[in-house]
């Protein structure tokens, strides 16, 4: 069995915080253009050593399950009244999977990175559960009801806890199902029922969003050492005999249609082209060579994914994303919004991140014979 089968990922997003202002709950505030869930997600989704990603929401929240659940490696369950019934959910949800290491992770927390994750999954060969947690070096003291320092206590030995927190996934799982429920972590519950945890070193980056001020640490964080990178694609298309055509995963009826290799959806190829472009990495028929019939009428969002999937993989998150259809007809306007919301829905961001506009080329070359469509993309990613 490969890591990608027996390493899960639970991550908790059922709470109801709102200390951090906004009005919603913080997990779903955005944190330089995507929500904060989609930050700690995309930490998982894309470290090379784990696999199923278990996400706990709210029984509220259930409606944006289905998104979630579009991507094979994930699984959405309502969670709990309490943190420790939704980390038990989580885990349930995970049964039956080949899962032997589970990591439990706030989603409060989405700046985690690869090597705190690295360092749980390392001290699991050795120990049934380990957490990352960073010494307290300053002064504690103990303050009187009138704010006035009453005394001191010794700080040795202490420490800040973290997540994720991991474990010897039948273990912790058994102990959830024993617990009481009170426990303030899964450090907490396993060591309720005897399981040694491991202590190994987090990170002052991997902090928890509370209250207002950490959202502005957070983007401080994610804006140090910021590289942009900006990627054009360009695609075009005849068209050939049909009734409809399909752009931007958007059905339109037509007198024709496009005709290519795959779905010929003329605006995700540019799209696509426009990310791998940004990337170094070639072009779509590098990727998915038009040579091999396992492409032959593939959905083009299987490409426009993978591009994504590439980016995140690489530590890119997309910020934007400019789409220009080039066509006499048939007329792109009254489909717009439909296109932005669904190239949004693949790639992860916000629909307010994508443009898809239009415009005809005054009658003149292919596009003014209304022989085909042309469309030319331009996107940012951008790396922290």
């Amino acid at each position: 069995m490969n890591d990608k089968t027996c390493i899960a990922a639970v991550i908790v997003a059922a709470g109801r915080g709102m200390r951090a202002g906004g009005g919603l709950p913080k997990q779903w505030r955005l944190l330089r253009g995507r929500s904060v869930a989609a930050h700690t997600i995309a930490a998982f989704r894309t470290h090379p050593r784990v696999g199923p990603v278990a996400l706990v929401l709210h029984p509220d929240d259930m409606a944006m399950a289905p998104g979630w659940e579009a991507h094979p490696d994930m699984i959405v369950v309502a969670g709990g009244a309490t943190r420790a019934a939704s980390v038990r959910a989580g885990l349930e949800g995970l049964a039956g999977r080949g899962v032997d290491r589970v990591l439990i992770h706030d989603v409060a927390r989405p700046l985690v990175g690869a090597d705190v994750i690295d360092r749980v999954i390392a001290a699991l060969d050795t120990a049934p559960g380990a957490a990352p947690a960073l010494p307290i070096v300053d002064a504690l003291w103990v303050g009187a009801a009138g704010g006035t320092v009453e005394g001191t206590r010794d700080r040795a030995g202490l420490w800040r806890a973290q997540t994720p927190q991991g474990f010897r996934f039948e273990a912790i799982r058994a102990a959830h199902r024993t617990g009481d429920g009170s426990a303030a972590d899964d450090v907490a519950v396993a060591r309720a029922a005897g399981l040694d945890v491991r202590i190994v070193e987090g990170d002052e980056r991997n902090l928890k969003i509370t209250g207002p001020g950490d959202f502005a640490r957070a983007e401080a964080l994610l804006e140090d050492g910021m590289d942009i990178r900006i990627g054009n694609g360009f695609d075009v298309h005849a068209f050939g005999e049909g009734d409809r055509v399909v752009l931007c995963g958007v059905e339109i009826p037509h007198t024709r249609a496009l005709t290519g290799h795959s779905d010929a959806d003329v605006g995700m190829h540019a799209v696509t082209d426009a990310i791998l472009g940004a990337l170094a990495e070639g072009d779509i028929g590098r990727h998915f060579p038009p040579s091999d019939p396992q492409w032959k009428g593939a959905a083009s969002r299987i490409f426009l994914s993978r591009a994504a999937e590439i980016a995140a993989t690489r530590g890119y998150a997309l910020s934007n994303v400019d789409l220009t259809l080039i066509c006499e007809r048939p007329k792109v306007g009254p489909h717009a919004g439909r296109m932005s919301r669904e190239l949004a829905t693949i790639l992860d961001i916000e629909p307010s991140r994508v443009s898809v506009k239009a415009t005809t080329s005054e009658r003149l070359g292919f596009t003014g014979r209304e022989e085909g469509i042309a469309a030319m993309a331009t996107v940012a990613l951008v790396k922290a």
